[in-house]
């Protein structure tokens, strides 16, 4: 089955995405990071103008990749407090943002973090994460755009941090926007990993559009179309290495080699399987060769351009930190059919 949007691709082909238009609809970011986001937009025909990053070095990936137009190293809670910004800004017609979502991954300390300070590498200074979600309300109530749209993980949506999710509901539809929330898996959308990730999309109450249907059912994509056949040169040590010959079919992890916690972070992938989540941290190991992942299969399965330039990042903590493209990409497309569209 042909995918709408390839999953190896290069940002020397250029923009948009082969088939798919050019079109006029104007995009903003925050939290770009990489610009995952941001990629996506441009491969499904969106004019991107570029957006708000606090981490200097990835700034300085991210304005090597994608030439923004405007590009904001700085806090959020700072940039909400920018006057006398450029008058496009308050004309978008999507303002994209995934903010930190640490605080409620699952496989984090959740309620423990919520509202303390912390040095976190997302943006290496002092502050909270958890109330991020609610400093980029404050951003789409201050650009007012056609439409927003907040990304996180999906623990957003589970246990206490539903109180999160409602207020985010809440406040967004107190500033008139129509707001749905949608949990998607990328693996039915083009991607080579089981992503699940949550997303928060409104538009202007004037509009008085019919709700918004993302249903996708693209075919899996396992990691034996993407693995690199060769061995490479063997970068496990020796303990790593005599667990790898270890393991068993139905072996997951490292972990459940030793059979204790001790490596449930060091996964194991089976070209039969689809790629669970790529993570910033942690560790991929494929079970048909002895070696960790190599960058193009990070690449592969985050939907990142092959030719990329990651300058001093480490590519999965990039990837990992990002929605992959085309995961932005398949929804951006359908943004357009079914609400702007209509609008224009």
């Amino acid at each position: 089955m042909k995918h709408l949007f390839n999953y190896k691709w290069y940002l020397k082909d250029g923009y948009p995405a082969k088939g798919i238009p050019k079109n006029n609809y104007n995009v903003f970011g925050t939290f770009i990071c990489g610009g995952g986001s941001t990629m996506g937009y441009k491969l499904a025909g969106f004019n991107h103008l570029g957006g708000v990053e606090i981490d200097p070095p990835i700034a300085d990936v991210y304005k090597t990749n994608h030439s923004p137009k405007y590009l904001y190293n700085t806090d959020i809670r700072d940039f909400n407090k920018f006057e006398n910004l450029p008058s496009e800004l308050y004309n978008l017609d999507i303002l994209d943002g995934s903010p930190p979502c640490s605080t409620f991954s699952m496989a984090g300390s959740r309620e423990k973090a919520w509202g303390k300070e912390k040095v976190f590498r997302e943006g290496q200074k002092m502050q909270s994460l958890d109330d991020l979600v609610f400093v980029y309300c404050d951003t789409i109530i201050k650009l007012h755009p056609k439409v927003f749209l907040l990304e996180n993980v999906k623990g957003i949506i589970q246990g206490n941090a539903k109180l999160y999710s409602k207020q985010i509901v809440k406040k967004m539809t107190d500033a008139g926007y129509s707001v749905q929330v949608f949990l998607l898996n990328a693996a039915s959308m083009g991607v080579p990993q089981k992503r699940e990730r949550v997303f928060f999309i409104g538009h202007k109450k004037e509009y008085n559009l019919p709700k918004l249907k993302l249903d996708f059912n693209e075919v899996a994509i396992l990691f034996g179309e993407i693995i690199i056949n060769e061995k490479s040169e063997n970068d496990l040590t020796q303990v790593q290495f005599d667990l790898w010959n270890k393991q068993k079919p139905n072996d997951k992890t490292l972990a459940d080699v030793r059979n204790e916690a001790n490596g449930f972070t060091d996964y194991l992938i089976d070209k039969s399987e689809v790629c669970p989540t790529i993570t910033s941290g942690g560790k991929f190991l494929s079970k048909q060769y002895p070696r960790w992942f190599v960058k193009s299969e990070f690449c592969s399965c985050g939907t990142y351009p092959q030719d990329y330039n990651f300058k001093t990042i480490e590519p999965q903590y990039l990837i990992g930190m990002s929605v992959p493209p085309v995961m932005t990409a398949q929804i951006a497309n359908q943004i357009k059919i079914q609400w702007l569209d209509k609008i224009s």
